[in-house]
């Protein structure tokens, strides 16, 4: 897709983060965007930074745990904006686990997963047909993860699991796209290459009241970026940063080429997914790359 020229562009998520960077690269470019989000703050904010820079957008609360609450917002993206040429299924969450496994709430694995996995699948049944039924051209973007999609960081499971299954839905519905000869098309996009500076270690600022925790907070003790990289120096490490503009950057550049893979790697990166690789190709019995 060369020209965003009047392209309309929904996004999940769209209120913050990459979902908001998002908003603003295309916008910027000439679509009309319609952001879904549950922050109710952050949506107010992105209204009036939209309207400021005379992007044609509309901002509503969207609920991807719900496809009737898709429907709503894709009803208003086409009776407002006239129709839908992108969509970003980009809405997720962190849970924040921390520990064992077998020890972690319920409520911790219901969230992430209604969220994560369950708000594609929503995002999809809801939207995908009303790109399809117009027979051109048109994007279906689904924001995953490398962890769980390449390789896997044993910290955080719950996530992980997550993305994991984000991916292979990714795949399988571009290969049916593909086998259906639809002019749709598909793409991963892979925040990075380094830590993304979003809210998703703050996810619980948008839990809802039926899975809160008695604790507030993330078992991990990591609830910002800027935690991360206070742990990250007691070891010696400088944790390095992508701002969530260089991902919308990196992701309109890709949509410009109509890549799958929106994403970008580092050599240590691109290492650890060759290592993987080389486990399963050689039955080696999988070591962690860090654990704890």
């Amino acid at each position: 897709m060369q020209d965003f020229t009047d392209k309309v562009a929904l996004i999940t998520g769209g209120a913050s983060g990459v979902g908001r960077s998002l908003a603003f690269a295309l916008g910027r470019r000439g679509a009309k965007i319609a952001v879904g989000d549950v922050d109710r703050k952050a949506m107010a904010a992105v209204e009036a930074d939209l309207a400021a820079e005379g992007i044609d957008a509309l901002v509503d609360f969207c609920d991807v745990t719900s496809v009737d609450s898709l429907q709503v917002l894709g009803d208003r993206a086409e009776a407002e904006l006239g129709g839908l040429d992108l969509v970003f299924a980009n809405a997720g969450i962190g849970a924040g686990e921390a520990g064992a496994m077998w020890e972690y709430s319920e409520k911790d694995w219901q969230w992430c997963l209604e969220v994560n996995v369950w708000g594609v699948i929503n995002t999809i049944r809801a939207l995908m047909p009303r790109l399809v039924a117009r027979g051109q051209e048109a994007h279906f973007v689904i924001t995953g993860s490398g962890n769980g999609a390449m390789v896997i960081l044993p910290d955080a499971p719950i996530y992980t699991a997550s993305k994991a299954a984000v991916h292979a839905i990714t795949e399988n519905l571009h290969y049916q796209l593909q086998a259906a000869g639809s002019p749709v098309k598909v793409s991963a996009l892979f925040p990075g290459p380094y830590v993304v500076d979003t809210g998703l270690f703050n996810s619980g600022r948008v839990r809802p009241e039926a899975l809160k925790k008695e604790s507030e907070g993330n078992e991990s003790g990591i609830n910002s970026v800027d935690d991360m990289k206070a742990l990250a120096e007691q070891y010696g490490i400088e944790l390095k940063v992508t701002h969530p503009d260089e991902v919308a950057a990196m992701a309109v550049e890709g949509l410009e080429n109509d890549a799958f893979w929106l994403l970008r790697t580092t050599p240590e990166t691109d290492a650890k997914i060759r290592a993987r690789a080389d486990m399963i190709l050689n039955r080696d019995t999988p070591q962690p790359a860090s654990l704890g």
